[in-house]
């Protein structure tokens, strides 16, 4: 098959892009680099290419507290890559498959994080913006849907982790986070201090788990929403015990810094539609899936330490 995949150099765009490759697909990957998605002839070079999937990974936006301070770019960049996207795909490609990505943040924190809730409700605050710009992005793929009868399938997963994460001196996600002060804080023998109480919770499902399931789910299942997730959350300070203990760090030097942001209490989603598709399937354990992580992490403690 052709396939596109827009932010191919992201974490899960370099994960998908080289399974795909092994699988024998034709695959062009882009990024903000080689295809600025917020003008409008950004993908015109590609009208001419007859594309079977189109998996829209790209967004503007990084993890941490970066959504609080960058309300009006994120709501605007991001609109204007999503119409992009969607317009080009309506105008060029409408054999195409579009499969593009929500967020777990665009679930209220006070209902259930079932589907049939996403556009229910008021996201947290200090991710507002950027939740409604993925909750926009899904009113659009189900205009085109009804309009002109276009084919898409709209992921949301839980926190992505696995190995060769970025060491670019971005924000990192909670768990990235969490493995870089303790590995540093047990190659420097320094206590670890953590944001908020680390009663917080959440969910973490393996990039590789991921794309496995989201390539079964592409296959079979059409103009819908699925929550992809583990099913299990964990509190930070259990995050924190079990990275502890991989990499030999003494997690009673770990400190709370309950002033700092925090994000939501809770997050987790429900699975039961994934699973009713993919009863047999079978994610690797959170332990092998830190292990990796952690193992990748150290073996790269000098980009690590410049963070």
């Amino acid at each position: 098959m052709k396939i596109l995949i827009t932010g191919f150099s992201g974490f899960l765009g370099k994960f998908l892009h080289k399974k795909l490759k092994e699988l024998g697909h034709e695959v062009i990957g882009i990024n903000s680099k080689t295809n600025d998605l917020t003008k409008v002839d950004a993908l015109d070079e590609f009208n001419d290419i007859k594309f079977d999937q189109i998996f829209h990974l790209a967004a503007w936006t990084q993890a941490g507290d970066f959504c609080m301070h960058h309300p009006a770019e994120q709501w605007i960049i991001n609109q204007k890559m999503n119409t992009n996207v969607l317009s080009w795909w309506q105008k060029h490609q409408t054999q195409a498959k579009m499969i593009a990505m929500g967020t777990s943040c665009s679930y209220d924190p006070d209902l259930p994080h079932i589907e049939g809730e996403y556009l229910k409700g008021k996201p947290i605050d200090s991710l507002f913006t950027y939740a409604m710009t993925k909750r926009m992005l899904l009113t659009g793929l189900r205009a085109l849907n009804k309009q002109f009868g276009l084919s898409y399938l709209y992921l949301i997963p839980s926190t992505l982790y696995g190995p060769e994460y970025h060491l670019d001196g971005r924000q990192m996600h909670f768990i990235f986070d969490l493995m870089r002060k303790i590995i540093k804080g047990t190659l420097y023998d320094e206590k670890v201090t953590l944001w908020g109480d680390g009663h917080q919770k959440r969910e973490l499902v393996h990039v590789d788990d991921f794309i496995d399931i989201m390539l079964k789910l592409v296959e079979s299942q059409n103009n819908t929403l699925i929550n992809i997730g583990s099913g299990k959350d964990f509190s930070i300070r259990e995050f924190a015990s079990k990275i502890s203990k991989i990499v030999g760090y003494d997690e009673v030097k770990i400190n709370y810094d309950t002033s700092k942001y925090v994000g939501a209490k809770s997050k987790i989603l429900n699975v039961d539609k994934l699973l009713k598709i993919l009863p047999e399937f079978q994610m690797r354990t959170l332990n092998e899936g830190l292990e990796s992580t952690a193992k990748w992490f150290s073996e790269n403690k000098d980009k690590l330490l410049k963070q």
